[in-house]
């Protein structure tokens, strides 16, 4: 059996070798090398993070094989929103809609422009090259389904009021949690999930 490629995303938005596989998959421009599969020094092309359907009309893609997009995966769609990603408009496009109505009802504004969102979003997971820890919102017992907090240097997801513990081997049982020492979710995407965006959690999350 051949490694797993590096294309795997954590919710601290690294990517990785891991055989974790997931729901989604999704991309930030190209950043890989097609003739080896590997990764460049970068990571990132474009402040369009996208979270993308693994299947769409049919069509299926020889991972990192073109000059094309880099294809990422993710674990569930809260990981990927932790790792400062978005629905995208292309294959998700009702997800996307539903995502920007809750940004925009979350501030009480028009529906922004995706690059208007991708500027915010891009300020909000990076800071200095590294991945931005951000205050908790609130008490964790009001937090909403799909944010992901850090606990004891851990992520975890949030779902009925329990937290997830994320491992390259899917989730842990719950555990209830006292004390966090921040979040991994993007503080407007945090409110666009406070203001009814639900986002698709993995099975191994039993609410």
């Amino acid at each position: 059996m051949s490694a797993p490629l590096q294309n795997r995303v954590t919710p601290f938005g690294d990517i990785v070798a891991i055989s974790q596989r997931g729901l989604f998959t999704g991309n930030r421009g190209i950043i890989h090398d097609p003739a080896t599969k590997t990764l460049l020094n970068k990571r990132w092309s474009s402040k369009a993070w996208l979270v993308c359907t693994r299947e769409y009309k049919g069509r299926r893609r020889d991972v990192m094989a073109n000059r094309s997009w880099t294809e990422l995966f993710f674990l569930d769609e809260a990981v990927a929103l932790a790792a400062g990603h978005r629905p995208c408009f292309f294959c998700r496009r009702d997800d996307a809609k539903a995502f920007r109505a809750a940004w925009a009802g979350a501030r009480g504004q028009a529906e922004p422009s995706v690059g208007a969102m991708d500027a915010v979003l891009h300020s909000e997971r990076m800071e200095r090259g590294r991945k931005r820890i951000h205050p908790l919102p609130g008490p964790l017992s009001e937090l909403p389904d799909g944010a992901v907090i850090l606990a004891s240097g851990a992520a975890c997801t949030i779902a009925a009021g329990r937290a997830f513990r994320w491992t390259e081997h899917g989730y842990e049982p719950p555990q209830k949690l006292i004390h966090a020492e921040g979040m991994l979710t993007p503080p407007s995407t945090f409110m666009a999930l406070r203001a009814g965006y639900r986002p698709i959690l993995h099975p191994m999350i039993r609410k």
